[in-house]
């Protein structure tokens, strides 16, 4: 991995980079590039006067100018951090304008609309309009939030199409692993499929789980007796709610795909609360655990297995007590199978308990 700060005294990969929104994304981007090095100017552009100022007192870009035309002049990369309901206005003005052979990206979290919005606006794809999506954040927000280092060992997910230039996409992607991103690329629905899973649907629970208890007249003892778990699950319902507004619409039917699987589950779970049916529940919660543990190893970048080294143990056993009671173990996988196994060998009907 890149690290941001070893890239000082790297030779420019670009002339001019312009970031339109000098939010947290947009502002951790043009700062990043600005650090290393990599590019001779970083322009800003923000409809905030105040955002524009502080972007170069901060150290952010090295200059900001109030209209997309002037800023645009002389560009190489144009990267679009703009809010993704927006995006269709902006990309409007900018098929208005000379772009010369810049290169066009983007920060949005569902691809699907922005390909669209930029099909509308330039009536065809252009080719050197690489979409992309930085998988990174944090609850703060505008321009005083930039941090250079924001991006590293996160992943960045880029969703080139067949009409997308090769010299543009492999730019775009060495951009992005000069600031220490774990870059990949992935096809636009697949993309919008799978964040509306890990991160559009736990947003908007988070969201709806906080208003739902908010609204109780008992809020303030459970607010007052939340345990860390609870912070932990909504957490990210701290998050800017017009930001995610706009990627709720914007993603609507891959998340509301999403949302309808979940929300069959979510039947069942109540529906084995309500039966007593500790063994579903036992099933569903021991496979939660599992799988958790396995995600965040990767998520770690540790591999699943790791290498066990033991000295040699003996053990001695010697006759106890008696022992009388009944065990219930959690379900087993392999156990599972086998039963099932045997059971299709004997003879009359087989019953499995705790099938996991």
């Amino acid at each position: 991995m890149v690290d941001v700060t070893s890239l000082q005294p790297a030779a420019p990969m670009i002339g001019r980079l312009v970031v339109v929104g000098l939010g947290l994304i947009g502002g951790s981007f043009a700062k990043g590039l600005k650090e290393s090095g990599l590019c001779r100017e970083v322009v800003g552009v923000d409809l905030d006067p105040q955002s524009r100022t502080l972007a170069v007192e901060l150290g952010v870009v090295d200059r900001c100018e109030d209209t997309l035309a002037a800023a645009c002049v002389g560009a190489d990369v144009i990267q679009l951090a703009v809010p993704i309901l927006a995006m269709e206005k902006l990309l409007g003005v900018l098929a208005g304008l000379d772009l010369g052979n810049a290169v066009l990206t983007d920060v949005g979290s569902a691809k699907g609309n922005v390909v669209r919005a930029a099909r509308e606006a330039f009536g065809v794809m252009p080719p050197r309009f690489v979409p992309g999506h930085p998988i990174a954040g944090s609850e703060q927000s505008g321009v005083e939030a930039s941090n250079a280092e924001l991006f590293k060992r996160h992943k960045v997910i880029l969703t080139p199409l067949a009409e997308t230039d090769p010299l543009a996409l492999a730019l775009v992607d060495r951009l992005w692993s000069a600031l220490g991103a774990d870059v990949e690329h992935m096809q636009v629905e697949r993309h919008d499929e799978v964040l509306a899973a890990t991160s559009h649907l736990p947003h908007l629970l988070a969201f709806g789980l906080v208003d739902s208890l908010a609204k109780r007249n008992e809020n303030l003892d459970i607010f007052r007796y939340a345990a860390g778990g609870f912070r932990d699950f909504t957490r990210i319902a701290g998050s800017d709610p017009v930001m995610w507004h706009d990627i709720f619409l914007a993603n609507r039917e891959a998340v509301l795909r999403t949302l309808d699987t979940f929300r069959s589950d979510l039947d069942a779970l109540r529906d084995a609360v309500d039966a007593g049916d500790g063994h579903q529940l036992l099933g569903v919660f021991t496979r939660a655990r599992v799988a958790r543990e396995h995600f965040g190893k990767i998520l770690a970048r540790r591999a699943y297995v790791e290498h066990a080294t033991c000295a040699d143990l003996k053990f001695i056993g010697k006759p106890g007590g008696v022992v009388r009671g009944r065990v219930r173990v959690p379900g087993d996988k392999s156990i599972s199978h086998r039963a099932i196994m045997l059971g299709s060998l004997a003879q009359g009907t087989s019953v499995v308990e705790g099938f996991l």
